[in-house]
């Protein structure tokens, strides 16, 4: 097998011309990968969890778009800016009893917690109705996780 080494860089205006930027007009899924340490308990729980325990966390954030003029969803930098802003900064190397709002601070209470402030930011900063949240993982342990997807969170706010 051989290997061609590229003489020279692809030139805007030159080689390639701005509408051909945007290969195509489908939803494509873009996701990003973070982790995070905290400690917590649980509430009305008998087994390990009721002591006071840490985890390295790791949030998946799979978001939905169509590409715009350039060929890119969202900006991967903006999405680790969100989570960031809206997640990370709220919980890392911190007690999460303490950090969230009140409730037991279990991995199916925590990702739809993730899964609101993700969801508040995109509106807030106008990425809808292109950008939509698709699911939310959260990983407990490199074997446990606890996810919610968007046809869920909009069945729940039907639910009774």
């Amino acid at each position: 097998m051989t290997y061609d080494i590229s003489k020279r860089i692809q030139r805007f205006g030159e080689d390639i011309e701005e509408h051909q930027l945007r290969y195509h007009n489908k939803r494509v899924l873009v996701s990003k990968e973070f982790t995070f340490d905290s400690a917590h308990h649980l509430h009305l729980y008998e087994g390990k969890c009721k002591s006071l325990h840490g985890h390295t966390y790791k949030l998946q954030t799979i978001l939905s778009g169509k590409t715009d003029a350039r060929g890119i969803t969202i900006d991967f930098a903006d999405m680790k800016r969100i989570a960031k802003e809206r997640i990370l900064d709220q919980l890392d190397h911190r007690y999460l009893n303490e950090a969230l709002p009140p409730m037991n601070t279990s991995a199916e209470n925590m990702v739809v917690w993730m899964y609101e402030q993700l969801d508040a930011a995109l509106l807030e900063e106008g990425h809808y109705p292109n950008i939509r949240i698709e699911e939310i993982r959260l990983w407990e342990t490199p074997t446990s996780y606890a996810a919610v997807t968007r046809s869920m969170m909009e069945a729940y706010d039907h639910e009774d």
